[in-house]
């Protein structure tokens, strides 16, 4: 799952995107002062760069976008399935809960609606399929991020000439670089009705690195035991970061994911790494602070030498519930790298469409050359799994974290949840 917002003071530069849209926006079919009702996940600053991201097709069409932000987007659109009150477009939870969507026959189609060779030749092949359902392409992204990133701050120690190569490596340069700081990491785990998400892709990152791809896919498939050892050693490849973090478990768990890495910022330092995706530079104060002076990163380090290389990924899915030509000609829009060159200009989003390219700074790019040039891609597990797997993951996360003691219940718990979210 992910998430990732930008400073408003930016949007000004952005004034020469609105002459370079009009042929991205469609034609006279959508305009008219029409609305496109659009629901997400974005709130504060990243919702502020999706309008911006908007504003050029507003303007050359004469539709308005009407925005509406909740964390509880599950929930909102599977209730919406089931009842036929759905918006025009919606960011996507996942591409697990995108098929179930498309399965119900509540997402539109888009291969007629795109100019279906040119969003090929312009995405990456894994983000083309993992947007497509029985032959038909039912979602887009756009933007992605890398996951597994650890960033930390340059001031305790720098990294940027050497950093661990390998788990066993970051734990001895933990300790022998701790300096002032207060402990290890700096976690957050609250996110409203997702928290315990940030845990998931630790424990993702674990498996892929420790476990390979093939146990990888076969877990978010459903065809890997939750109670199977690769995944219990997850867990507690996890817990143990959990017993260094800041604060001990109690603060993890009432963090903000925004904020959880503001602890590198303190002075002294509340801990020496924050694990999170690369959208973390516009979050918290991460925001005001000056890439490459005040924060830096590596990426996950390798835990088995077999699988040197790995990089789990995830993005933005959008679809349409309503094929009017307004959000027809709004879909279309926001694939072109006109569109998503605007969020990229602002900052912590990577794009979608290898046409954008208008990063901020290196660090920016430096996240976005790992995501072309991994040698083993993996999408972000969860979002992959059904809503319910899903949901009970974040669930699990919560509880192991309030209580290590349980987690051969926990991991029952999610095989049985397992049986029943695969079988429908």
């Amino acid at each position: 799952m992910q998430r990732s917002p930008i400073g408003w003071r930016k949007l000004t530069a952005l004034g020469a995107a609105f002459v370079m849209v009009a042929a991205a926006c469609g034609t006279s079919p959508a305009a008219g002062g029409k609305t496109v009702t659009v629901i997400g996940t974005w709130g504060g600053d990243e919702e502020k760069a999706f309008l911006a991201m908007v504003k050029p097709w507003e303007t050359s069409t004469g539709n308005t976008v009407k925005y509406t932000g909740t964390r509880d987007i599950n929930a909102i659109l599977t209730t919406g399935v089931a009842s036929g009150v759905l918006p025009d477009l919606a960011g996507l939870p996942g591409p697990g809960q995108m098929a179930e969507y498309a399965k119900a026959n509540a997402l539109k189609p888009l291969d007629s609606v795109l100019d279906l060779a040119t969003y090929k030749s312009e995405t990456a092949p894994a983000l083309v399929d993992l947007g497509t359902v029985d032959g038909k392409v039912v979602g887009v992204f756009i933007k992605a991020a890398v996951k597994g990133l650890i960033w930390y701050s340059p001031k305790l120690h720098d990294y940027s000439s050497g950093a661990p190569a390998t788990w066993d490596d970051l734990k001895a340069a933990a300790t022998a670089n701790k300096g002032n700081a207060g402990a290890i990491w700096c976690v957050g785990l609250e996110s409203g009705s997702a928290s315990g998400w940030p845990g998931t892709d630790w424990i993702e990152d674990i498996v892929l690195r420790q476990s390979g791809p093939d146990v990888y896919n076969a877990w978010w498939q459903g065809k890997q035991a939750w109670t199977s050892p690769e995944i219990k050693s997850a867990f507690q490849t996890f817990g143990d970061v959990i017993a260094n973090a800041a604060g001990g478990s109690s603060t993890v768990l009432t963090t903000a994911f925004q904020e959880g890495g503001d602890g590198l910022f303190t002075n002294p330092p509340q801990c020496e790494f924050h694990h999170q995706a690369s959208f973390i530079t516009g979050l918290g104060k991460f925001k005001d602070a000056a890439a490459g002076t005040d924060y830096n990163f590596f990426p996950f380090p390798d835990i088995n030498a077999t699988y040197t290389g790995a990089v789990e990924g995830a993005g933005d899915l959008f679809g349409m519930f309503h094929d009017t030509a307004e959000a027809k000609s709004l879909m279309k829009y926001l694939v072109t790298a006109e569109a998503q060159d605007i969020w990229v200009k602002l900052g912590g989003a990577l794009s979608a469409n290898k046409n954008a390219t208008s990063y901020p700074d290196d660090i920016a790019k430096r996240s976005a050359e790992l995501l072309s040039s991994a040698k083993i891609f993996a999408f972000d597990a969860s979002d992959l799994m059904p809503s319910a797997m899903n949901a009970a993951f974040w669930t699990a996360v919560v509880d192991y974290t309030k209580d290590p003691s349980k987690l051969d219940a926990i991991l029952a718990t999610l095989d049985t949840v397992q049986k029943d979210a695969y079988a429908q």
